[in-house]
């Protein structure tokens, strides 16, 4: 495939993308991981948290995240990525509460890539969170080793989102795709982008789930086909036959444990598994992060979120109940990060080159001791002046 010009479907070779799927990872390649297991370096943040409060050594970590995601199998698992999994539980619980609440809702609940009703799915599970529990919520998300992941991969200023998937025993597998951008238009419309377009989708956005509870690979984690994110025109691919052929008699499931969390680059060919067990109703957060380039698959009221978390993340700054990377992962999972887009003729840039953003004033406002109300108003100040 050439980098300019433009992919079909039918131009696609089912050879390439086979030879390139074939390929191993050298554990010589990826020093950090603590084992290399079905081709997916497997991190052991209990072992490597100590080292993102060091600057050099976060750097390090990050870029060969990064070098995975983009050159190496596509894919990374974060063992123990909550090292205390009781927000695990608590948030389990909220979310079954929604879960039962929006089925007593005149809603339906479609899904991208199985059918409505197949499994309980809960849209926007960033903010529903956050409303129903700021305390839980900050707790959540103040995750350094998430927070670093989604760094190495997007930059600083990234967008979270959230989506919660339950999975049902007997519920059916997904077939396998490739995930947003390009993953969620028609393939008609995935033809109308040239080349480059293709190459771009994949950085704008990490995809992640984390475990909610222990997943065998009976309960259906999901497959992943190593290195599928590095052939170039998969994105006309994937929903050929053959491809998604190869894709079944080739994938790999990694089973999981309640609070580690799985990474991979939305272009790797991948789907959620059969949950053939009898008794475990597998739940995960299906974290899609977007860069503060690009544009998030959903839609949030951040000034609300920022009102709702200011005072509990205070109180837990005055404890020194949360590191400042802790801090950090959740203002980030909170706030705008971005300054654009906005009105430059009511909100121009006063030092430096763009506004100060939701973000920023957060954290400010947490070191100045704004009151609430004081912090309320500016952030609706903020807001008027951008959509004015």
């Amino acid at each position: 495939m050439h980098s300019t010009g433009y992919y079909s479907a039918d131009a696609c070779d089912l050879g390439e993308f086979t030879e390139i799927i074939s390929q191993t990872t050298d554990k010589a390649d990826v020093p950090h991981a603590s084992a290399v297991e079905k081709n997916i370096p497997i991190y052991d943040m209990g072992t490597l948290r100590p080292a993102l409060e060091d600057a050099t050594q976060r750097q390090n970590l990050m870029a060969e995240w990064a070098q995975v995601l983009l050159h190496g199998a596509g894919i990374v698992a974060l063992k123990g990525a909550y090292a205390d999994t009781s927000v695990l539980d608590e948030a389990t619980d909220i979310y079954e509460n929604i879960i039962a609440e929006e089925k007593e809702g005149p809603a339906g609940g479609g899904d991208h890539f199985a059918a409505a009703g197949a499994n309980d799915r809960i849209w926007n599970s960033l903010q529903k969170l956050c409303e129903k529990s700021p305390d839980v919520f900050l707790r959540y998300f103040a995750n350094a080793p998430i927070a670093a992941i989604c760094e190495a991969w997007l930059g600083p200023n990234y967008q979270m989102t959230a989506q919660v998937n339950l999975v049902h025993p007997g519920g059916a597998a997904q077939q396998a795709h490739r995930d947003y951008h390009l993953g969620f238009q028609s393939a008609g419309q995935t033809a109308t982008y040239p080349a480059h377009v293709h190459d771009l989708s994949p950085v704008l956005t990490l995809q992640g789930a984390v475990a909610h509870c222990d997943m065998s690979v009976e309960s259906g984690p999901t497959k992943l086909l190593p290195f599928s994110q590095t052939y170039r025109s998969g994105y006309a691919a994937w929903r050929r036959d053959d491809f998604r052929a190869v894709f079944e008699e080739s994938y790999v499931q990694l089973p999981l444990s309640k609070g580690d969390a799985v990474f991979f680059s939305p272009a790797l060919f991948h789907a959620a598994g059969a949950n053939t067990s009898t008794d475990i109703h597998r739940m995960a957060n299906l974290l899609q992060v977007s860069s503060a380039f690009g544009r998030a698959m959903e839609t949030f009221d951040r000034n609300k979120m920022c009102n709702l978390v200011y005072g509990p993340l205070g109180q837990l700054v005055k404890a020194d109940a949360l590191t400042p990377l802790e801090v950090s992962a959740a203002i980030a999972a909170t706030a705008e990060g971005y300054s654009f887009p906005t009105n430059l003729d009511t909100d121009p840039p006063k030092a430096g080159l763009a506004p100060e953003t939701q973000a920023a004033y957060l954290a400010r406002a947490l070191k100045e001791d704004v009151d609430q109300a004081a912090f309320e108003a500016h952030l609706m100040d903020m807001q008027k002046a951008r959509h004015a």
